[in-house]
């Protein structure tokens, strides 16, 4: 039967061999399932319930979401093909679904790199290198996002305060609280940026000739900053968006007031930040626990 199926998958689908071929390890997997002593069945004496065993046997031994579906679809093809040929009177896939992708974690870096990044790495005293370090400690205490960041004007910055003023999606704002760090590198950019750039625009974050500056080139910026103290392939702001709402759910804050901060329209969306933090309390246990 598999060979019949896979000559019609070849000849008459007109699949590569490479995908015959991954389709024949994905039978023989299945076959080697229904073979064992313990479930002692055949091809044609399968139901949903024998595919769902077999899907939480390759989950319990780790295989990827995204493997098992690729698997399941396989199945779903010989069983369609096998209905077809009259081999069995149903098919036994039809009420099987499969587990949901995972989804990846978000990157971050760690306080301990960032806190290199702003206090110890030599940034120059011009206008290109204050205005980087500034993007950087304004992103990372912030969490905005990098477009909210493009648009911001100097009229959204409320000194007396200390908050500003941010336009997200959609174009709804919200207020960002910012200290006394946030303040200084703000003012000792401006101080710069009015010194050495023509004032072309009302934006905070201007480009060499006085420009708002682009998605792309604070892309650039921070990522050439912060591959000063991590190796990760990706170093976008969106990291440093990551890394500012890890930092505040591993040192105490509500995710309520994470999700205000980012704006999140749905706390489910932050969430995903507390499953970082636990990831990061399993690393800490592994090391720390004597039996962990």
């Amino acid at each position: 039967m598999i060979d019949q199926f896979l000559d019609y998958m070849r000849y008459e689908r007109r699949r590569s061999p490479l995908t015959v071929q991954e389709y024949r390890e994905a039978l023989k997997l299945f076959g080697e399932y229904l073979g064992k002593k313990e479930n002692g069945l055949s091809w044609l004496s399968v139901d949903a319930d024998v595919v769902r065993g077999w899907m939480e046997q390759m989950l319990d031994k780790g295989v990827k979401a995204s493997t098992v579906n690729t698997n399941l679809s396989i199945l779903r093809s010989f069983y369609r093909y096998a209905l077809r040929e009259g081999w069995v009177e149903r098919n036994p896939m039809i009420r099987v679904k499969g587990p949901k992708k995972e989804k990846p974690l978000p990157q971050f870096v760690r306080p301990s790199e960032m806190d290199r990044l702003i206090d110890d790495y030599q940034w120059g005293d011009d206008f290109k290198s204050i205005r980087a370090r500034t993007l950087i400690i304004l992103l990372y205490e912030s969490g905005m996002r990098r477009s909210e960041l493009v648009g911001l004007n100097d009229a959204d910055i409320d000194w007396t305060a200390g908050q500003l003023k941010v336009t997200g999606k959609r174009n709804k704002q919200r207020i960002i609280p910012f200290g006394e760090e946030v303040a200084d590198a703000l003012r000792q950019y401006q101080a710069q940026r009015d010194a050495n750039v023509p004032r072309l625009t009302e934006a905070l974050f201007v480009s060499d000739k006085g420009l708002r500056m682009t998605g792309s080139q604070v892309y650039t910026i921070v990522r050439e900053s912060l591959s000063v103290v991590t190796t990760m392939k990706k170093r976008s702001p969106h990291v440093l968006r990551h890394s500012f709402a890890t930092a505040m759910l591993n040192n105490g804050a509500g995710i309520e007031s994470v999700r205000k901060l980012l704006g999140h329209e749905s706390v489910a969306t932050t969430e995903i930040y507390t499953h970082t933090t636990f990831e990061q309390l399993r690393e800490v246990y592994a090391n720390a626990h004597p039996r962990g």
